[in-house]
């Protein structure tokens, strides 16, 4: 049986890496329009951006490992449309068939209009190249501007920081991150950046007039699934490619997972779609199962992390700004556990600097139960 893996990034690599981790034989086809091997994303925005770390250490496998276990990478490819009628991939460098599809296609940044209107420099944080065009505009006597106060907005604006760059942060809401976290958490993310120069200008929509003088302007307003191709081929498609329980698409011979996944999570008991990095790694692996005849369902909960100056976090679940939150530990010292709570149910919990809280935290969210203070 042959397999023909679409997306050749953490996502894709990983499945092509645990089909063959589990025994399966057949042919891989592993196809990326990048030109670089697979590599993860988190770097870009952490230490790869920092300069803390080489770009070798991002990457899933050094290049030769593929061949040495005849998986056939392609890089540099473009597929340009899928016949899921006659299971065939066309290619910029040919065309494939396939007895079953994994599509990995990933996300693209959301275009900032008001900076490309305004003939400044942006960049977005999605490739090595972008993370390099970023490290090295960032420095002493440089004025970076990021519009977006969400993850990768704020890991952008630590790291311009950390580099002696001037930064001004624009965000729409109240308080960076409000969304995701609430006010009462989300506050502890502005003062952070507050004490460390960045001009946080929050509640207010950027304009061209804010964008003047920048050197560098750093997108970060969000990405889209990309999905042309799955809708082109006739795919169910509702803010990504819509999946079953065991990340099948609306054609039983193709399966979806990372960014573009839409999923009916069997846990939650309703759709999501996740755009980090652990979802990526654990549904490849679900998905590598299914594809070699298993019939697994996904259910893991949602995971990410971040790290900001000296504070560094896990978060697990997924919560809404509207659920009450529990905290225990010192927001001010920035030492603390977060629990989020829906109709008394803990549906998410963080931690920042708290390293022993791992296994609490998920506990928590897999139960649904708050634990006792003596427990965390």
């Amino acid at each position: 049986m042959s397999i023909v893996i679409v997306g050749a990034g953490l996502a894709g690599a990983t499945a092509a890496t645990e089909l063959r981790d589990r025994g399966y034989t057949g042919p891989v086809v592993l196809v990326g329009s990048e030109e670089h091997p697979p590599y993860e994303r988190p770097p870009l925005s952490k230490s790869f951006l920092l300069g803390e770390d080489p770009f070798e250490k991002a990457l899933v496998h050094p290049r030769e490992w593929y061949a040495e276990h005849d998986v056939d990478l392609r890089t540099g490819v473009t597929v340009t449309g899928i016949d899921t009628d006659a299971h065939t991939v066309s290619t910029t460098g040919g065309d494939l068939t396939y007895e079953r599809l994994l599509l990995a296609t990933g996300a693209e940044p959301r275009v900032l209009t008001v900076a490309e209107d305004a003939d400044v420099p942006v960049a977005y944080l999605r490739t090595r190249e972008d993370s390099e065009r970023l490290k090295a505009a960032f420095g002493r006597g440089t004025k970076v501007v990021v519009v977006g106060g969400g993850w990768i907005g704020l890991e952008a604006a630590a790291a311009a920081r950390t580099a002696g760059s001037d930064v001004m942060l624009f965000e729409m809401d109240d308080l960076p991150l409000q969304r995701v976290l609430g006010a009462t958490v989300a506050e502890v993310f502005a003062d952070l950046h507050r004490e460390h120069g960045v001009d946080l200008r929050l509640g207010t929509e950027v304009t061209p007039a804010d964008l003047e003088g920048a050197d560098v302007v750093v997108a970060g307003i969000g990405v889209k699934p990309r999905v042309d191709l799955a809708h082109a081929a006739g795919l169910a498609v509702d803010d990504g490619v819509l999946v079953d329980a065991q990340l099948r698409t609306s054609v039983p011979s193709v399966y979806a997972v990372g960014d573009i996944a839409n999923q009916a999570h069997p846990a939650l008991g309703r759709r999501i779609r996740v755009e980090h990095w652990d979802t990526a790694i654990k549904q490849a692996k679900v998905a590598a199962h299914n594809l070699a005849g298993a019939e697994e369902e996904y259910d893991e909960m949602p995971y990410f992390f971040s790290d900001q100056y000296d504070l560094g976090m896990e978060y697990v679940g997924h919560a809404g700004a509207d659920d009450e939150v529990v905290v225990r530990g010192s927001l001010e010292d920035r030492e603390f556990r977060a629990f989020w709570l829906r109709d008394g149910d803990v549906v998410a919990a963080m931690h920042a600097n708290d390293w022993d809280a791992g296994d609490v935290i998920k506990e928590a969210v897999e139960s649904g139960e708050l634990p006792a203070e003596d427990d965390d």
